[in-house]
């Protein structure tokens, strides 16, 4: 069922239900005020006759015949009866001849006992009134037709139900509009969405001026297509960048090879060329570590083997595998302040991952620094702990430090230093992955700070 059409159907049941409440309290209020109003007429008309007959030394039964005889206007098929303590009856008058009421032993001892006691009986309402003073003690019995109320009650009735199918017809018509223009802007943003692909990603949808759900809506799927847009945009300049460093070596070891096969070279010469391919062959061999890596990075946390790290363990295992990277390489580790209960060391991670996160941060600050040391330090805030690497290198420009957790990004002043420019956006992704991040504070000429914020265990359980 379309979208319109449960609107519609929706806001029509809501719409009746409303109406049906106040057509229903209208009739119920105008049968209770027409049913208080006769019982108030038989009441009167009660306590006339009873008077009447308790002084039957002024009044004979003829005279009280005559007076009520007189209200065959205001009441029709009128029948009063009396009766005394004994249940016997004393009195009876009917506007048509031959009417009387069956009047049960019961009707009479609830009207002596409640003073009052209303019943209907053959169409008609009726009121049993019990009355005493000095001279009698009677029970009189009035029932009539309230032929008018209930006729102002059925045209009453009759215009209710005109105005309740009128009000629905007339709600149908409205909420099939109102869905319409509900849903107008709805059809909009799936327009200008079917609009976009892969090719022309830099389309937004319009979100409108009214900062309503709608406009919401189309903001955050304006927000989704920047990010779409901006993972399409790093994917091909990653497929550039790596079939570029890729292509590199593998041009050189083609030409080194073609040139060496132009005619015969002696054993050395040939020994150098295979060196140099070796090389090559290294470096393609580097390189696709880490682009796996890299993609193990990128990939969905639910396919890491997670368990409890001791993070001051990982950093105690840096100046060995720093060393072993590149002998020239050194650490110098700095723990201060740490809390003596072992667990508020403990994060959630994947080992080896942090491991090559730390370490390439370690070792990119062992590259830039003139003496090849960076000063690691852990530091416990609040709910993170802090790995801390610090250089002397040249710096980085402020304009450049977003840019450098970039696949493949290098700032231009440090083109010449060895590595891909991987290890920076390998080491943001694995800490992202890990939900952490990672701040960089750096100065040119002074040296860069880069902070490593892991959650700890405790503040994720």
């Amino acid at each position: 069922m379309a979208v319109r059409l449960r609107i519609t159907l929706l806001f029509s049941l809501f719409a009746f239900f409303i109406l049906g409440i106040v057509c229903g309290g209208i009739y119920y209020f105008s049968y209770q005020t027409r049913l208080q109003l006769i019982k108030e007429r038989l009441k009167n008309r009660s306590i006339t006759t009873a008077r009447l007959l308790s002084q039957q030394e002024i009044f004979d039964k003829d005279v009280i015949r005559r007076i009520d005889s007189l209200t065959t206007i205001s009441l029709q098929r009128k029948t009063v009866q009396a009766y005394d303590y004994q249940n016997d009856l004393i009195y009876a008058y009917s506007d048509v001849p031959g009417d009387s009421l069956a009047i049960k032993k019961n009707i009479l001892d609830n009207a002596r006992v409640d003073g009052i006691f209303y019943f209907q009986t053959d169409e008609k309402d009726a009121i049993a009134y019990h009355y005493t003073d000095q001279n009698a003690r009677i029970v009189v019995v009035t029932a009539a037709e309230d032929v008018e109320g209930h006729r102002n009650l059925a045209s009453l009735l009759k215009i209710l139900l005109i105005s309740l199918l009128a009000g629905i017809i007339f709600v149908l018509i409205a909420g099939y509009f109102f869905s319409r223009s509900l849903l107008r802007p709805l059809k909009k943003i799936s327009e200008d969405a079917a609009e976009i692909s892969a090719q022309n990603l830099t389309r937004r949808i319009k979100t409108g001026s009214t900062r309503d759900e709608w406009y919401q809506l189309a903001d955050t799927l304006n927000e989704l297509l920047n990010r779409l847009q901006e993972s399409f945009e790093l994917q091909r300049r990653f497929i550039s960048n790596a079939s570029h460093e890729l292509s590199t070596p593998l041009t050189a070891i083609s030409s080194q090879l073609e040139v060496s096969l132009q005619r015969e070279r002696d054993a050395s010469e040939y020994k150098k060329v295979m060196n140099s391919i070796y090389q090559d062959v290294q470096n393609m061999n580097k390189l696709t570590q880490t682009l796996l890596a890299f993609a193990k990075a990128s990939g969905d946390k639910g396919g890491l083997e997670i368990s409890l790290i001791r993070v001051d363990e990982i950093i105690l295992r840096l100046p060995s595998e720093i060393a072993r990277l590149n002998p020239a390489f050194s650490v110098k580790l700095q723990f201060d302040d740490l809390p003596e209960d072992e667990t508020k060391l403990l994060v959630f991670g994947n080992e080896t991952l942090l491991l090559t996160a730390v370490r390439n941060i370690v070792v990119n600050a062992c590259k830039y620094s003139p003496d090849h040391v960076a000063r690691v330090s852990l530091v416990i805030q609040k709910n993170d702990l802090v790995i801390r690497t610090i250089d002397e290198g040249p710096g980085i420009p402020p304009e450049k430090i977003k840019s450098i957790f970039q696949p493949f990004y290098r700032v231009e002043e440090n083109s010449n230093t060895e590595g891909f420019g991987l290890g920076l956006s390998l080491a943001e992704r694995i800490i992202r992955l890990h939900k952490g991040k990672i701040s960089v504070r750096s100065e040119v000429g002074e040296g860069t700070t880069f902070d490593i914020y892991l959650p700890s265990a405790d503040s994720l359980r």
